[in-house]
C-alpha cells in the first residue's frame, strides 16, 4: 500500500511538472508584446495532437490501475491457517474484540473485550504473527481502520468481511471507525497494542479470568449497556 501511494505521488509530480512547464512555456512564448500584434495562429482538428492527449492519460491510468490491482490482491491474500484469529464486531458505538484462542495450548480459552462510550477498548496483537480479522456488524455499516496499517475494511450487517495483517513493530497505535455510522460515530475509537507473544497470551488469559471468557456473539454485543448521552469527557 505504501509503495502504491508513493508511486502515485511520484507519477503525479512528474506529470504536474510537465504540465506546469508547458503552461509556463506557452505563457512566455505567446505573450502579447504589442497591443496591435495579431493573435497566434489558431489550430483546430489537429488529429495527432488530439490522439496524443487522449492516449497518454489512458496509458497513465492503465499503469496506475495495474499496480493498484496488484497491491490490492497482495493485501487481500489470506492464509489457510492464520496464527491468530480475532472476531471483531462493530456496534453502535464501539467495538467488541473476540480472541479465538481455545485451540491454542498456551492459552486454552477464548476471551473477549467490549468497548462502551465511556471506555475505549484495547486490541492486543502479537508481533510478527499473522492475524486474521473477521469483521461483523451488529447494526449499521462501520469501517475498521488502523491508519498505521495503511488499510481499512467495511464492517457490513449480514456481510462478513475478513483480512489479515502481520504487525512487525511493537507499539501502541490508534484505531477508529472510518464510516459515518450515527450520532456517536466520532467516539468509535480503540487502541491497538502490538506486544510480544508472551504478553499477548497473558492478556487473553487475564481477560478470561476476569469474567470475559468465551466469544461474544452479535446479539450479545447489541445488548451492551450504552448511555443515552455521550459522557462529559467525550463531549
Amino acid at each position: 500500500m505504501g509503495n502504491v501511494w508513493i508511486g502515485a505521488w511520484i507519477a503525479s509530480l512528474i506529470i504536474g511538472v510537465l504540465v506546469w512547464g508547458l503552461i509556463g512555456w506557452a505563457v512566455l512564448r505567446y505573450r502579447r508584446k504589442d497591443e496591435d500584434a495579431p493573435a497566434p495562429r489558431q489550430t483546430t482538428y489537429h488529429l495527432p495532437l488530439e490522439l496524443l492527449y487522449t492516449l497518454v492519460p489512458f496509458l497513465i491510468i492503465g499503469v496506475l490501475f495495474f499496480y493498484t490491482v496488484k497491491a490490492s490482491d497482495a493485501v487481500l491474500q489470506t492464509t489457510e491457517e492464520p496464527e491468530v484469529t480475532i472476531n471483531v464486531i462493530g456496534q453502535k458505538w464501539s467495538w467488541t474484540f473476540n480472541y479465538m484462542e481455545a485451540d491454542n495450548p498456551d492459552v486454552g480459552t477464548d476471551a473477549h473485550s467490549i468497548g462502551t462510550l465511556e471506555t475505549i477498548p484495547d486490541l492486543y496483537l502479537p508481533v510478527d504473527k499473522t492475524v486474521r480479522f473477521n469483521l461483523q456488524s451488529a447494526d449499521v455499516i462501520h469501517s475498521f481502520w488502523v491508519p498505521s496499517f495503511y488499510f481499512k475494511m467495511d464492517v457490513i450487517p449480514g456481510h462478513p468481511n475478513s483480512f489479515e495483517v502481520t504487525p512487525n513493530r511493537l507499539g501502541t497505535y490508534d484505531g477508529k471507525c472510518a464510516e459515518l455510522c450515527g450520532e456517536y460515530h466520532a467516539l468509535m475509537l480503540f487502541k491497538v497494542h502490538v506486544v510480544t507473544e508472551e504478553e499477548y497470551e497473558a492478556k487473553v488469559k487475564e481477560l478470561a479470568e476476569s469474567g470475559n471468557a468465551g466469544e461474544k456473539k452479535l446479539q450479545e454485543a447489541l445488548q451492551a449497556v450504552l448511555p443515552t448521552e455521550a459522557p462529559e469527557e467525550h463531549k
